[in-house]
């Protein structure tokens, strides 16, 4: 006797459990929800969302130092950001932005530098002392700490010197480009002989 015709003797007496039908579950979508998407995904290029928080992030001190980096980056290439020994290739000026406003314009200009190929930037985010208010009143400059650390291409960042700006500002190294990586490899190897065993 098979395994199959085992089965089925061992089977014969046995009767189905009954149950209820299943209802077929469709999520209805809420008119305003789908039409609030549609309208942010055109407004983006390539329909491309802006995945930056716009809400919920704490405000800095005017004073607070930003600082970040990511595994990898060597000492002193973090050193040489944070003293301001780079030349700064591109700027970006926040003040007098709204927090929605100011998040588009640092998503499409990291975006946009790291398509150029750039790699140290600066952002003016201010430090929020015209309020009556004085501490943690640097709205921006949270947003900025935030925001930085969620775009892939930011390598690090750290407030600048006093002639860039202060604690008003950031400076903002990005990842090399595959071209600038090979430039740098064929400045290096330049009337250099490779080494062979011997």
């Amino acid at each position: 006797m098979s395994e199959k015709d085992l089965f089925f003797e061992e089977m014969s007496g046995v009767t189905p459990l009954k149950r209820e039908p299943r209802e077929r579950l469709v999520k209805t979508a809420v008119q305003g929800d789908v039409e609030f998407r549609r309208e942010a995904a055109a407004a983006l290029p390539n329909g491309a969302m802006n995945s930056l928080l716009d809400e919920g992030v704490d405000p800095l001190d005017a004073w607070y130092v930003l600082d970040f980096k990511r595994p990898g980056i060597q000492h002193g290439v973090f050193k040489k950001l944070r003293m301001g020994r780079y030349d700064i290739e591109a700027r970006l000026d926040l003040h007098r932005m709204t927090v929605k406003l100011a998040r588009d314009e640092v998503k499409k200009f990291i975006d946009d530098a790291a398509d150029l190929g750039l790699r140290t930037l600066l952002i003016l985010h201010g430090k929020g002392q015209r309020k009556s208010e004085k501490e943690n009143t640097a709205v921006l400059k949270g947003y900025v700490n935030q925001w930085l650390q969620q775009l892939e291409h930011v390598q690090a960042f750290h407030s600048a010197q006093p002639v860039h700006g202060g604690t008003g500002a950031v400076y903002v190294l990005l990842k090399k480009s595959q071209e600038k990586k090979r430039e740098n490899r064929e400045r290096f190897l330049k009337g250099r002989v490779p080494y062979e065993g011997r």
